[in-house]
């Protein structure tokens, strides 16, 4: 194997023999496999749709299977391999796209032994580093990241051709040899087409559930049963909550599913009584002491260890070998009632090891808008003097102690924008506010970001500036696609001077890494003292 496309790839080059994630190699080469096809289908489509033709359902198959390849989504190799063979099917479903087409659109494996030395050489074949690999995998990563924000939205019944003609546009060119030049565009035009795929989901949430509301969270344990769920998918939330009422069971949200309790349809529940443990990495502590079953909807799943490997459910893109996993019926809807009946078999969980302080969540576009005024005067009163967002992941390594020292280092004047499970390593800090103003604006999960993009451009035009004269700084921290993907969005946006961490990307080479801080001044974060003179000068 040879994959190198989350923060915590080994050495920061590449995982060779087991991923980091608790991804084994095998899984990881069906993954490759899966994407490698997926170009290919891409290829043939897009020759096609050029013609007036073209498959529609292909743009919904590649969604499925790239998020299927995100980090911590879907490890298991048979679900993965029946994803292969579809691929194949569609793929020689399409005509030729011309005389002599690359082996992706040709290649037929007879039997697994044919998968796995195909993966062996598309692992040989990554394992490059130079300006092309790295644009292509920018492209595929990014790509990965769309597929991701895309499912959501398509889950909620709103879908844009645009976005998914676009993934096959940004798959086929890396089987291509472009010049550098319209591959570095290729790369900007994935995050334009971010932006676009964010804005999507927004619409889809919000009119869907309504406008997030500012909303304090309870982070304390009741005595029913519960049920956790955890991941991305609202969805699946609303579905879980609705077949779960009235049955005396619990329903408590993990990780990125937090900001689901701010949604107006939510709060009907009484039985969704908060959110327990914090960001994904938790999940051996936080799983085993919940004592309840667990309901995975999408990615960021650990592999689970035997003491609570049969509470685990898993449901959409995210799997696990000998997991049960929910599948969706042909109208649409999932039927939750094993997991509710198994839960009612359950002792209450047990508190988790937090400091039991409510969590505020709901800070979307709409709700801080309506506080504009008030934010717009305690900026021009200099009771607020810049805002830092610290958008992102969490991940396991001590290095991200940083990002907590770096909160409590921050001036009382300051404010963080976030988004994504990077606030948990300070949003249980009592920061305080200013003037009522929150200190932590928590926009809610890492799809949320395109809130801070709105709060940003409305700030910008109420002070008749451009985005990168306002009083924001930007310490993002990254761990898998979709923050590759909200990072891409920013550059397309014009963003400059971003602080990337706790490490660079694996799989941005040298020269690439030139041509971002050339034109976007683009850097990694050092220490807390030091980014804190750069950013928040005294």
């Amino acid at each position: 194997m040879f994959c190198y496309q989350c923060e915590e790839t080994a050495r920061g080059t590449g995982c060779t023999i087991k991923g980091v994630c608790g991804k084994e190699d095998h899984t990881a080469g069906v993954q490759d496999v899966l994407i490698y096809l997926c170009k290919g289908i891409s290829l043939r489509n897009m020759a096609t749709i050029a013609k007036g033709a073209g498959n529609k359902d292909a743009g919904a198959f590649i969604t499925e299977a790239l998020f299927a390849t995100l980090t911590n989504t879907n490890f298991d190799d048979e679900r993965l391999k029946a994803l292969i063979h579809q691929a194949v099917s569609i793929r020689d479903a399409l005509p030729k796209s011309g005389d002599s087409e690359p082996e992706a659109c040709t290649w037929t494996p007879k039997n697994d032994a044919d998968i796995a030395a195909k993966a062996k050489e598309i692992a040989e074949q990554a394992n490059v580093n130079d300006d092309v690999h790295s644009l292509r995998a920018l492209v595929v990563f990014g790509l990965k990241g769309v597929a991701a924000y895309y499912h959501h939205a398509e889950m909620l019944g709103f879908t844009d051709p645009a976005i998914t003609d676009y993934m096959q546009k940004g798959l086929a060119s890396t089987l291509q040899d472009l010049p550098v030049d319209q591959m570095i565009a290729m790369v900007l035009e994935c995050g334009e087409i971010g932006v676009k795929t964010l804005a999507l989901l927004d619409t889809a949430n919000t009119k869907t559930y309504g406008n997030p509301e500012i909303t304090p969270v309870k982070t304390t344990v009741g005595t029913k049963p519960g049920i956790l769920i955890t991941g991305h998918d609202l969805r699946d939330m609303e579905q879980l909550l609705d077949q779960s009422r009235d049955n005396g069971v619990d329903i408590y949200t993990h990780g990125e599913m937090l900001p689901a309790n701010a949604y107006p349809a939510f709060k009907k529940y009484k039985h969704l009584i908060g959110n327990y443990g914090s960001s994904w990495w938790h999940q051996k502590d936080e799983f085993d002491s919940f004592n309840g079953p667990v309901l995975v909807t999408t990615n960021c799943i650990v592999p689970p260890k035997d003491s609570y490997i049969d509470r685990v459910y898993t449901t959409g893109p995210a799997g696990y070998p000998g997991i049960k996993h929910i599948v969706k019926k042909a109208d649409g809807t999932k039927d939750f009632s094993a997991i509710i009946e198994h839960a009612k078999k359950c002792q209450p969980p047990q508190q988790p090891k937090t400091n039991g302080r409510d969590l505020l969540t709901g800070c979307g576009h709409e709700a801080v808008l309506a506080l504009a005024g008030t934010v717009i005067d305690a900026v021009k009163k200099g009771d607020i003097k810049k805002f830092v967002v610290m958008a992102g992941c969490d991940g396991r390594q001590t290095e991200r102690e940083y990002y907590t020292e770096f909160a409590k280092a921050l001036p009382k004047n300051t404010v963080i924008l976030t988004a994504g499970c990077a606030k948990y390593r300070y949003n249980s800090l009592d920061l305080g506010d200013i003037g009522g103003i929150p200190r932590v604006i928590d926009a809610g999960q890492c799809n949320d970001c395109y809130s801070l993009v709105v709060i940003a451009k409305a700030l910008a035009e109420a002070f008749g500036v451009g985005i990168n004269e306002l009083p924001v700084v930007y310490n993002i921290a990254w761990y898998e696609q979709k923050a590759v993907l909200v990072l891409l969005a920013l550059l397309s946006l014009g963003v400059k001077n971003i602080t990337l961490g706790p490490k660079l990307p694996g799989f941005v080479s040298p020269g690439v890494l030139n041509v971002l801080v050339e034109n976007f001044n683009i850097g990694k974060n050092s220490t807390v003292e030091e980014d804190m003179k750069k950013m928040v000068p005294a």
